[in-house]
């Protein structure tokens, strides 16, 4: 019975799916960017949420009344996004071409091959990073997410995203099969890191405020002897984005001993906190970065790392 109200309640997921991808794709971006106008008067929550991380993350750069406009540009922005990640998921990589440049590429080579971790954000049309390797079929994207409730939205998200080519691994339940992928296959893993971790992340600081980080990136660099990396998605038009992959983050020391995933993650929160700057309005302010830590999180800011 279940599976069966699941069905029609989807209908009209599908249906707007469906609708959005025949369109033109400067059209679904205005339209995007109109829906995101009305859940900025509507969404009162996070709203909330995206003016107060505004304000403590830029509020010694920036004014009230430039946070607000930064805020509102965001939220626009997050309509284009979302309505352009359904489209794009049913273009070819050469009618996405004209849409999506990619800058660094060169980076993602290495003694290794292609086999490295990239550490991502929530930055622009972020569902684009699992095109990165349209111009080379030799390897392939992975990376893992957090199942969406009910379920049936999380199986019509997955079969937009099957359609990239990457691996798509559930984070609480198939970490298995991510370290099998990375020790047997020619993968370049992604993995978004600028959410809040919970307990367990590493308690770093971020535009001068601690908060909890994922070490996910770090821990399976060290792990399988890879090189990290960032990337970025930047929104530089009406439906264009450029994804920027970054220098290489060392995972060890000079004298050939490994960093801390302590120190590899502040190098990443650094290259994020660049990227927000150039452009404040790309980032995800709307879910709450900074959170109160928790026991052992609150003694290592007294004491120091441990």
């Amino acid at each position: 019975m279940a599976s069966f109200i699941h069905f029609f309640l989807g209908l009209p997921v599908r249906a707007l799916v469906w609708g959005l991808q025949q369109l033109p794709i400067r059209l679904v971006a205005r339209v995007g960017r109109c829906l995101g106008a009305v859940a900025w008067h509507l969404d009162r929550r996070h709203r909330r949420v995206a003016l107060d991380n505004l304000r403590r993350a830029l509020g010694h750069r920036l004014d009230p009344a430039a946070q607000r406009r930064v805020a509102h540009e965001h939220f626009r922005r997050l309509g284009e996004n979302y309505a352009c990640a359904i489209k794009t998921a049913s273009m070819s990589d050469d009618d996405l071409r004209p849409h999506l440049e990619l800058v660094g590429l060169d980076r993602l080579v290495t003694p290794a091959g292609r086999r490295l971790v990239v550490a991502a954000g929530h930055f622009g049309n972020f569902e684009l990073y699992a095109r990165v390797n349209r111009d080379d079929k030799s390897w392939r994207s992975a990376t893992t997410y957090r199942a969406l409730r009910p379920e049936f939205l999380d199986r019509i998200l997955q079969s937009l995203r099957r359609r990239s080519g990457a691996l798509f691994f559930e984070r609480n339940h198939e970490g298995a099969a991510v370290r099998a992928a990375l020790a047997s296959e020619n993968i370049t893993l992604g993995l978004l890191s600028d959410q809040h971790a919970g307990p367990r992340g590493l308690w770093l600081p971020f535009f001068g405020h601690h908060c909890s980080t994922s070490p996910a990136p770090a821990v399976y660099a060290l792990r399988f002897d890879l090189p990290v990396v960032t990337a970025i998605c930047y929104r530089v038009g009406l439906a264009r984005w450029r994804i920027e992959v970054g220098q290489v983050i060392p995972t060890c020391l000079a004298d050939g001993s490994r960093r801390t995933p302590r120190d590899i993650m502040s190098d990443v929160n650094a290259a994020f906190e660049a990227a927000i700057l150039r452009d404040p309005a790309n980032w995800f302010w709307v879910h709450r970065r900074w959170k109160a830590p928790s026991a052992s999180q609150a003694r290592s800011a007294e004491t120091g790392p441990v």
